[in-house]
């Protein structure tokens, strides 16, 4: 017997607007006749492909501390440093540069999104092959 997956869940203070944040950077969508809106206590978004759902839930808690877990992404298209510029331009915030700390063309760098939640910018595929 195994267990899986069924989605990644995301405390937050708004969930409409960071379910629309992470929108724009993974390129998911709403559940199919499900659609998030303004004031939803919990919003759902889905990969195109259905494989990965994040559930952003409004709490009244702050975020205190770093995460115990977050999202590593690799960009589909571009390199490591054309998705950085890219969320940074979307509203994350730079936390943390490890970019050459293990040789020239290594590394990742650490942002934030909008509600203070890390997330990690790796190379892509042909970045690492390439060294």
């Amino acid at each position: 017997m195994t267990s899986r997956v069924a989605h990644t869940t995301v405390d937050c203070h708004d969930a409409y607007a960071l379910s629309q944040w992470w929108k724009g950077v993974l390129d998911y969508v709403d559940l199919e006749g499900d659609p998030n809106l303004p004031g939803h206590e919990e919003c759902l978004i889905v990969s195109r492909d259905g494989a990965h759902r994040l559930l952003f839930i409004e709490v009244p808690e702050g975020k205190t501390v770093k995460n115990r877990l977050h999202l590593d992404l690799e960009p589909v298209e571009g390199t490591r440093d054309d998705e950085l510029a890219r969320l940074l331009a979307h509203g994350a915030t730079e936390v943390s540069d490890h970019r050459g700390q293990y040789g020239p063309g290594t590394g990742w760098v650490v942002l934030a999104d909008p509600e203070g939640n890390e997330l990690c910018i790796l190379r892509n595929a042909t970045e690492r092959q390439d060294g």
